[in-house]
């Protein structure tokens, strides 16, 4: 594995989502990024975050040597002590669009491939801590559920509903989130991931509704490079994935455009979010998920939502 993982390594020491994406198996990849986000705490962009992210302190003379933890002894060779605190685990359902928008990729890969990929190592990296983990995926309807859990078994299920193929229908935020709001009925973490390329009005009533209901909720807005730039140089043919409508289109005429509205939009999102107190990230596909699990996990700290608990981590009630 390590062999594998330095191999897939860039210029800079993190894993680029090309080579990622090589690794045919959903279930090894996830586990790639999160090694590799461990070995990889002690050199930039993370230097000084491991101490941080800890909330340990160093052993010293007279501390009881119960609560050392061995396996940040064998990756740092120094002695730190657990810091406890009362606790409960964190139970997360991870909402994944699988709408037809989220086959498109101009990099080799798609956005769905991305989606999955984080999905796949956020579920991952909780569910070593001892976390309960759940899955919802969805077009413009539920395609699949499944409840969160931690037991033998749920990991592995969690991956192969994430492999499957989806029909990919049109999108609709407002099912899924409804649905997360009737069934999961212990407050929790409701992370979504989602190019979010639909209509606004309606997200702020069913993000409102989650929200209310008592869970913390993170968006992971996923787009792709060049929905980002709009780097099309000869004009164009572009269909809508969702409509099949097709248009005729000379990118040089429309960039402009099409670059404000897409910035407007994202605004908008941005606005809404902070307006409910939910966390809002945006990443194009290009970005390393080392760099999104550790965005995730400072804003879990910010929230003061994060301890350390058993070598790995857990959730503050």
């Amino acid at each position: 594995m390590m062999g594998q993982d330095a191999a897939l390594r860039g210029p800079g020491g993190l894993i680029s989502p090309a080579a990622l994406m090589s690794i045919r198996n959903l279930e090894l990849r996830a586990r790639v990024v999160v090694e590799g986000f461990w070995s990889g705490l002690h050199r930039s962009p993370y230097h000084g975050f491991s101490v941080e992210f800890t909330e340990y302190r160093q052993y010293t003379p007279g501390d009881d040597p119960r609560y050392l933890d061995w396996r940040l002894y064998a990756r740092s060779d120094r002695y730190y002590l657990k810091k406890f605190e009362d606790e409960t685990n964190l139970r997360c359902h991870l909402l994944v669009d699988q709408s037809r928008s989220m086959a498109y990729g101009s990099i080799g890969h798609t956005k769905a491939d991305y989606a999955a990929t984080l999905a796949a190592t956020l579920a991952s990296f909780l569910y070593q801590q001892g976390d309960a983990v759940g899955l919802l995926c969805f077009d413009e309807a539920i395609r699949d559920y499944l409840p969160a859990r931690h037991r033998s078994g749920q990991l592995r299920n969690l991956m192969l509903q994430l492999e499957r193929p989806s029909a990919g229908g049109g999108t609709d935020l407002s099912s899924p989130l409804r649905r997360v709001v009737e069934v999961v009925r212990k407050r929790g973490l409701m992370i979504l991931i989602s190019d979010l390329l639909a209509a606004t009005e309606r997200l702020e009533g069913d993000l409102t509704a989650l929200a209310a209901s008592g869970h913390e909720v993170m968006l992971f807005q996923v787009l792709d490079p060049a929905e980002l730039t709009f780097s099309f140089g000869e004009p164009v043919v572009l269909q809508d994935v969702e409509t099949g409508r097709e248009l005729l289109l000379d990118p040089v005429a429309a960039r402009a455009k099409y670059l404000e509205r897409m910035q407007g939009h994202c605004e908008v999102l941005e606005s809404l979010c902070r307006k409910l107190g939910v966390s809002y990230r945006r990443f194009a596909t290009d970005e390393p998920l080392e760099l999104v699990l550790f965005d995730f996990l400072r804003e879990r700290m910010q929230r003061g939502r994060w301890v350390r608990r058993g070598g790995w981590g857990a959730r503050r009630s």
